[in-house]
């Protein structure tokens, strides 16, 4: 019982973790069809941001501010350099990004060293919520839950309650008509870009604290936050906030299974044939518990392709 629920509170928090990350990239692409392949670089300069600025203004008003500017950040990306070569497919945007994103872990690397930044939870933060079975939960994770939760609320209210959501999607589906009505469409096009981009820096501010910061950040957490978001449905905000628990859960549960594939075969009486089988059935659950997203990506793809709430084209 104490493993399952800790492996529930631990999956859950992660769960929005990623969803605090693929938030920003849902909104991307769902707002503007374009994949950044340097997203999850953003939320490592939020992290790197909020390290040096804790330093001069606190914790929380790092955090904040190192939003703004990843924020800022991307806006100023997608103005120089998106919009030259969004006429041209994705094919350049993809490739754009990716050397955006190498650029970017270098440049980190040239500033703040190849090896992990000691940025931690303030001491103020540094103490445990409750005790679940005389281990102690930290307040800390918690508190990532809850913005993450907050930060679903108020990106859903305000894409489907006010002016600036309707304005927002007009400017997607019907970009001529928003112009004709006096609405300067790219620069809405460069503030739903900004604002991906700060919800990844936020992310990555708050979550770095907790977390390793280190400049493989990035590539440890990047490739995951693509496999949230084709598994939720490509643009689908309510798919990545499901994807991410559904993955943060099989994760956290995953790592903590001392079972092999021949005892699940065990359990409909096919245990001599799996043992005969060996090889990748004869691995442990928890060694493949990394492997584990990247399947269920590859079944949602074959079963339903435009993934779990996404639109069926």
């Amino acid at each position: 019982m104490e493993y399952f629920t800790i492996s529930l509170f631990n999956g859950v928090v992660y769960g929005l973790l990623l969803f605090m990350v693929s938030a920003g990239l849902t909104l991307i692409f769902g707002m503007m069809g374009v994949l950044n392949f340097a997203h999850a670089s953003f939320y490592m300069v939020g992290a790197y941001l909020a390290y040096s600025l804790q330093k001069i203004f606190g914790f929380w008003p790092a955090i904040v501010l190192a939003a703004l500017l990843v924020g800022i950040l991307g806006m100023v990306v997608e103005a120089f350099f998106l919009r030259r070569v969004h006429r041209y497919g994705h094919a350049h945007e993809l490739l754009l990004t990716f050397g955006l994103a190498f650029i970017i872990a270098e440049l980190v690397k040239l500033f703040y060293g190849n090896y992990p930044l000691n940025y931690r939870v303030p001491d103020a933060l540094n103490f445990a919520a409750f005790q679940v079975f005389g281990t102690d939960y930290p307040v800390y994770r918690l508190l990532m839950g809850g913005i993450s939760i907050g930060m679903f609320i108020l990106i859903y209210l305000l894409l489907t309650r006010t002016r600036v959501g309707i304005v927002v999607r007009s400017a997607i589906y019907r970009p001529r008509m928003a112009e004709a009505l006096g609405h300067n469409v790219p620069l809405v096009f460069m503030g739903v870009f900004g604002v991906g981009a700060a919800l990844a820096g936020l992310a990555g501010a708050v979550a770095g604290a907790f977390y390793t910061t280190n400049p493989n950040m990035a590539l440890e957490l990047g490739v995951i936050v693509f496999v949230v978001v084709v598994v939720g449905g490509l643009g689908s905000l309510e798919g990545a906030m499901l994807a991410s628990l559904l993955i943060g859960l099989i994760s956290s549960f995953a790592v903590g299974i001392d079972l092999s594939l021949i005892d699940f075969f065990g359990l409909f009486g096919a245990r001599e044939w799996a043992e005969s089988v060996g090889g990748v059935l004869a691995l442990k659950i928890s060694s493949l518990s990394a492997t584990i997203p990247f399947a269920l990506m590859l079944l949602i793809l074959l079963v339903r392709p435009s993934g779990l709430m996404g639109e069926k084209s």
